[in-house]
C-alpha cells in the first residue's frame, strides 16, 4: 500500500512537472491593478495657427476579441480581410474639438456609433477634418466641420484601407482623392480547398545578397492571388457633398501625392513578379504623374523586383529612390540615385545624389546637390536656402549641410559635423512653417534659421532655441530651459517676434500637459491643457537618476525608483528588479552619455518594472547596457564580456546605495532585452532569476545579421554562436520566465524562438516556464493578456526572488 502510494505521488510529481497547464486568465495583486486599471488621456492635435485643438480618446487597452478577427498576413502586411483595414490599427473612439483659447471642449455630433476613428487628416485650410471609420462590414470616410464640430459619412464601407492611409485632400478643400473596393470584387482564395497545380519553386541565380528575416512573407500562389484581390483598388475623386467620379481605375495603388500648387498627382503602383522573400516595398512599381483630370503627363519612375542587395546597413538600390515633391516650389520632383552602385564597399567620392525634375517633366532632370556620405534627407527652404543630411552607420557620423537649390556650383556648407550618437553635441531640429502651398519649409526670419534642441548634457537636460544666421553660420542662444524639478520640451515657435513657444511641461508627478511660453518675458507660461496624473498611487515613490561607472571606466546610469516611504537611513535591504535594452556603440564617450530625465512623468506600463515599487521592490528602470566596438573592432566582438559588465556595475552601484540584497536581483527585458537577459543568466551568476520577452535565442536563425550586426553568419560564426543563449543552454540552470505573443510580426523574433529555446532548456533541466499569449504580436495590446502577463510576471518575482 505504502509502495503503491509512493508511485502515485511520484506520478503526480512527474504530471505535474512536465504536463502542458492549463490557466485561465489571471489578474494581478491590487496594488498593480490599480495602476494598470486607469483612463487614457486624450491624444491631441492642434491647427497650424493654434485655434482649434483636436482631443481624440482611445481606450486604455484593446481587447483580446479585438485581436480575434480574420487576418491575413501577406507581403509583410497583416490586413482584416472583411473590413479592409490592418488589423494591427490602433482606433479612437471618439474626438472632441475645442477652441484654444477656451477650456470647454466640445464634443463632436454626428459621430458614428461604436466609433473605430482612424487616419485622422486636417484639411488644407484646416477647417474639415477627415477621418476614416471601421464598422463591421469595412471602412467608410468621414469629415468633421471644425466651426461647427458636426461629422458626417461621406462614403459607404467601401473605401480600401489594407495599404494604410486611404486618402488624400484636394486643393480646393471641397474633394478628397479616395481609394475604394472595386464594386465587384472576387472571393479570397482558400489555400486549403483550392489544389495546387504545381510545386512551389524559387531561384537562386548566383548574386550574393543578405535579406533579413521577414514576417509574413507571400508563400505560394493563392497567397498572389489574395494579395492582388485585397490590395487592387478604384480612385475616386469624392465631393464633400458625396458626389463621387471614377478618377482612375483598378489598379495595385501604393502612394499618391498631389504637387503642392495642387495641380499635378503623383501615383506609385505595384507591379509582378511579386516575391516570397522580401516584403512588398521591395516588389517592382511604377510611378507616374498625372493632371486633375486623370491624363498621364509622365512616367518618372520604373523600379525592378529588388531581392538582391549589396551587403551593409548603407547598403540601398540602384535607380531614382526617394522621389517626392520640393515643398517649396509649385511643382518639382526631386530623387537620389547611387554613384556607388548603392554598395557601401566601393571606393567613391561621393555616394549620392540628389536630382531635381521640374513640372512638366519634358525636360532631363538635374543635379543639385552630392553627398559624400549616404543621403539622409531634406528640409526645403526657399529657392536659395535648403539643408540636407547625410549619413554612415559603420562610423555613426552624419553631417548637415546648408546648400543653395538653385545653383549646384556652390559648394555646400558643412554645418554640423558630428557623432549621430552623440547627443550632448546634438545642434537639435530646424523648426519650420507652413507656406503657401500648406507644405512645412524652413522658418527664415531676418536670414536666420531656427534650431529646437532637446539640450541633454552632463549635468541633466536644458531644452534651447538656437538662432542660426545663414550668412555667417554662427548661432545665437534665444532660450535655455532651466526647470531642475520638471521637464520640458520645446514643441514648435508660434510667433517668432512676440517669441511664443508651444511647450510641453511635465514632472515625476504631474502629467504632460501643453503651454504657451514668451520666451521675451520671464515666467509668461499660459497653460492650455489640465490633464490630470492618473497614477496617484505612486505620487510619492522616490524617483532619481543614477549614474556610475563600469570597471573598464564607460559611464553608465539608469531611473531608480524607491517605494513610498522607503527609509533612506534605516536602508532595508529589498530585492532589485533590473531592466535594460543593450544598444551599441562605435566609442566610450556616446556610450556614456545619458539621454534619461528624471522629471519625465512616471507612467507604468507593462513594458517596464515600474509596477513593482508598489509592491516592495527597488527597480533600476532603463539601466544602460552599452556594447562598444570602437576602431575596426565590432560591438559584437565582446558582447556577453560587456553584457556582464554593465551588469555588474549596475548592481553594484545600488548596492553601494545599502538599499538592495545583492543576493535577490533579477532582470528583465523584451525583444533585444530578452536576448540579453537569457544571456545575462546563462553567462553569469549576478541574478536569481530572469523575465525575458518576445526574444531571439538562436542567432543561426538570423543567418544574414540582427538587431545592429552586419556580418552574416558566414563571416562570424563564433560571434552568432558565442551570443545564442541556445547554443548555450546546457549553461543555464537559472530560473527563467519566457513569453512570446503568439502572432509575432517582428523580424527575426519568431514565435518559434521560444519555443525551441524553451524546449531546449526544459530537456536540459533549467527551471523554466514558458507563457505564450494568444493573438498578440511583438507588442502586446490586449486587456486580458497584458494582466495575466502581470500576473505571471508577480507570482514568478514572488516565488523566485522575494521568497
Amino acid at each position: 500500500m505504502r509502495l503503491k502510494t509512493t508511485l502515485l505521488l511520484f506520478l503526480g510529481i512527474s504530471i505535474h512537472s512536465f504536463a502542458q497547464e492549463n490557466v485561465t486568465y489571471q489578474k494581478p495583486s491590487k496594488s498593480i491593478m490599480d495602476l494598470v486599471d486607469y483612463e487614457r488621456a486624450p491624444s491631441v492635435s492642434m491647427d497650424t495657427k493654434k485655434e482649434y485643438m483636436l482631443l481624440m480618446y482611445r481606450n486604455t487597452y484593446k481587447t483580446l476579441d479585438d485581436l480575434n478577427q480574420d487576418e491575413l498576413r501577406l507581403g509583410g502586411l497583416r490586413i482584416n480581410p472583411v473590413t479592409n483595414i490592418s488589423s494591427t490599427t490602433t482606433y479612437s473612439n471618439n474626438i472632441k474639438l475645442r477652441k484654444i483659447k477656451d477650456k470647454a471642449e466640445t464634443q463632436v455630433s454626428g459621430l458614428p456609433e461604436n466609433a473605430k476613428i482612424s487616419n485622422i487628416s486636417w484639411s488644407p485650410d484646416e477647417k474639415k477634418i477627415a477621418f476614416s471609420n471601421t464598422s463591421d462590414t469595412g471602412v467608410a470616410l468621414w469629415v468633421v466641420d471644425v466651426a461647427s464640430a458636426k461629422a458626417m459619412k461621406l462614403t459607404e464601407d467601401n473605401v480600401n484601407a489594407n495599404l494604410g492611409n486611404p486618402f488624400s485632400w484636394y486643393n480646393d478643400n471641397e474633394n478628397i482623392l479616395v481609394k475604394m473596393l472595386l464594386e465587384n470584387r472576387s472571393a479570397l482564395l482558400d489555400g486549403k480547398k483550392n489544389l495546387p497545380t504545381g510545386p512551389i519553386v524559387s531561384n537562386a541565380t548566383g548574386s550574393i545578397s543578405q535579406n533579413r528575416t521577414y514576417q509574413d512573407l507571400l508563400k505560394n500562389k493563392t497567397d498572389e492571388a489574395n494579395f492582388e484581390n485585397v490590395l487592387t483598388a478604384e480612385l475616386y475623386k469624392v465631393n464633400l457633398n458625396g458626389l463621387k467620379t471614377l478618377f482612375k481605375g483598378a489598379d495595385l495603388y501604393a502612394g499618391e501625392n498631389f504637387s503642392p500648387d495642387g495641380k499635378y498627382l503623383m501615383i506609385s503602383t505595384i507591379l509582378k513578379p511579386f516575391s516570397y522573400i522580401v516584403p512588398l516595398n521591395r516588389f517592382p512599381s511604377k510611378t507616374v504623374i498625372y493632371d486633375l483630370n486623370g491624363e498621364e503627363v509622365k512616367v518618372v519612375n520604373e523600379v525592378p523586383l529588388n531581392e538582391i542587395m549589396p551587403k551593409g546597413f548603407m547598403a540601398t538600390r540602384t535607380g531614382k529612390r526617394n522621389m517626392n515633391w520640393r515643398n517649396d516650389e509649385a511643382a518639382t520632383l526631386y530623387f537620389v540615385e547611387a554613384l556607388d552602385e548603392g554598395n557601401p564597399e566601393n571606393k567613391v567620392d561621393f555616394r549620392d545624389v540628389v536630382m531635381q525634375w521640374k513640372a512638366p517633366f519634358d525636360q532631363q532632370p538635374t543635379a543639385i546637390l552630392k553627398t559624400k556620405q549616404r543621403y539622409g534627407g531634406i528640409i526645403w527652404g526657399n529657392a536659395t536656402t535648403a539643408v540636407a543630411f547625410d549619413q554612415w552607420y559603420d562610423t555613426r557620423n552624419t553631417k548637415t549641410y546648408l546648400f543653395n537649390p538653385s545653383d549646384a556650383a556652390l559648394e555646400p556648407k558643412v554645418i554640423s559635423d558630428r557623432n549621430s550618437q552623440d547627443i550632448y553635441a546634438d545642434p537639435g531640429n530646424f523648426e519650420t512653417v507652413k507656406n503657401n502651398y500648406g507644405k512645412n519649409v524652413l522658418a527664415i526670419e531676418n536670414n536666420n534659421l531656427f534650431l529646437l534642441g532637446d539640450g541633454f548634457t552632463k549635468e541633466g537636460q536644458f531644452p534651447f532655441i538656437d538662432e542660426f544666421n545663414i550668412k555667417s553660420l554662427q548661432t545665437k542662444r534665444l532660450y535655455t530651459s532651466t526647470y531642475k524639478d520638471k521637464k520640458e520640451d520645446l514643441l514648435s515657435i508660434e510667433d517668432f517676434k512676440k517669441g511664443e513657444v508651444l511647450v510641453k511641461i511635465q514632472s515625476k508627478n504631474e502629467y504632460p500637459n501643453y503651454y504657451f511660453r514668451n520666451i521675451n518675458k520671464k515666467d509668461a507660461l499660459t497653460p492650455i491643457t489640465t490633464f490630470a496624473n492618473p497614477f496617484e498611487s505612486i505620487k510619492n515613490v522616490s524617483k532619481e537618476l543614477i549614474q556610475y561607472k563600469r570597471k573598464d571606466g564607460v559611464s553608465l546610469s539608469g531611473t531608480l525608483y524607491l517605494p513610498a516611504g522607503y527609509d533612506k537611513k534605516k536602508k532595508e535591504k529589498l530585492p532589485l528588479l533590473i531592466w535594460a535594452y543593450p544598444t551599441e556603440y562605435k566609442d566610450k564617450n556616446s556610450a556614456g552619455q545619458t539621454d534619461q530625465n528624471p522629471n519625465e512623468f512616471t507612467f507604468p506600463y507593462y513594458g517596464s518594472f515600474v509596477y513593482w515599487v508598489t509592491k516592495g521592490y527597488v527597480v533600476l528602470d532603463d539601466a544602460a547596457f552599452p556594447i562598444i566596438g570602437e576602431g575596426t573592432t565590432e560591438p559584437n566582438d565582446t558582447f556577453i564580456e560587456q553584457l556582464v559588465a554593465n551588469a555588474e556595475a549596475a548592481i553594484n552601484a545600488v548596492d553601494a546605495l545599502g538599499y538592495i540584497n545583492k543576493k535577490k536581483v533579477a532582470v528583465g527585458g523584451h525583444s533585444y532585452g530578452a536576448f540579453m537577459t537569457a544571456n545575462l543568466l546563462t553567462h553569469s551568476d549576478l541574478f536569481a532569476c530572469g523575465i525575458a520577452r518576445s526574444g531571439a535565442y538562436n542567432r543561426t536563425l538570423t543567418p544574414f545579421g540582427f538587431q545592429s550586426e552586419q556580418r552574416n553568419y558566414w563571416e562570424a560564426p563564433e560571434i552568432y554562436n558565442t551570443m545564442s543563449p541556445f547554443m548555450n543552454a546546457k549553461q543555464m540552470k537559472t530560473p527563467l520566465l519566457l513569453v512570446h505573443g503568439e502572432a509575432d510580426n517582428n523580424p527575426g523574433t519568431f514565435t518559434l524562438q521560444t519555443e525551441r529555446y524553451f524546449q531546449a532548456l526544459k530537456g536540459l533541466g533549467a527551471p523554466a516556464r514558458m507563457v505564450i499569449l494568444p493573438k498578440e504580436s511583438h507588442g502586446y495590446a490586449a486587456k486580458e493578456n497584458i494582466l495575466h502577463l502581470l500576473w505571471e510576471q508577480d507570482q514568478f518575482l514572488e516565488k523566485y526572488l522575494k521568497n
